[in-house]
């Protein structure tokens, strides 16, 4: 396997790890477990983002810009993203991060998005990011990550109940800045390239 695919699959892999990670310790209400979760959770999602970079810089330092990369790359965004998205619907408040209505929608738009790349890979093209699905992206990770910093927080035993309702808000638009930005995205991705679905 090529290098730069190596560091893809490491998000593919570490997306079941991650959401292990995150739930073991809300199913099995164990203070010790949470608090290990919460010291853990964030420094490994950042250095498995990172591999983000590092697939792309070695596809081009190596020559190894492929389609299948081309594939495989989001294809790991997607289930990391997702797994991300999927543990933001439980907390040790029991309280969801993200209605459950903004998942299912960014849900469809993933499918849907994976739906328009093999259509175009059956027309022999190969769809790669635009500016609009990085931007997506951006605010996917960004909105992660302050669900963690919450969650976090809550499993290190932090009172910050005076301000959860105004932490839950922000976590709740951000996730809604996620679903316009991945909708606007997708019709951009539809636009460009509509001429792959005069055939079908």
């Amino acid at each position: 396997m090529k290098t730069s695919n190596k560091f893809t699959l490491v998000r593919v892999s570490f997306a079941p790890v991650f959401f292990l990670l995150y739930f073991i310790p809300i199913w099995t209400q164990n203070t010790l477990l949470a608090r290990i979760s919460a010291f853990v959770m964030i420094p490994a999602l950042a250095l498995v983002q990172l591999t983000d970079y590092w697939d792309g810089h070695y596809a081009r330092k190596n020559n190894e810009v492929s389609d299948f990369g081309k594939l495989f790359d989001p294809f790991a965004d997607v289930m990391l993203n997702l797994t991300l998205f999927l543990c933001a619907q439980a907390s040790v408040s029991g309280r969801r991060y993200m209605p459950i209505l903004l998942f299912v929608l960014i849900l469809y738009r993933e499918f849907s998005m994976n739906f328009l790349r093999m259509v175009a890979v059956s027309n022999g093209t190969a769809i790669a990011a635009r500016k609009g699905g990085k931007l997506k992206t951006v605010f996917y990770i960004a909105s992660g990550f302050f669900m963690l910093a919450v969650e976090s927080a809550l499993r290190l035993g932090f009172d910050i109940s005076a301000c959860q309702d105004t932490l839950h808000f922000v976590a709740v638009l951000l996730f809604s800045v996620c679903v316009v930005l991945s909708y606007a995205s997708f019709i951009d991705y539809i636009r460009t390239f509509a001429a792959l679905f005069k055939t079908k």
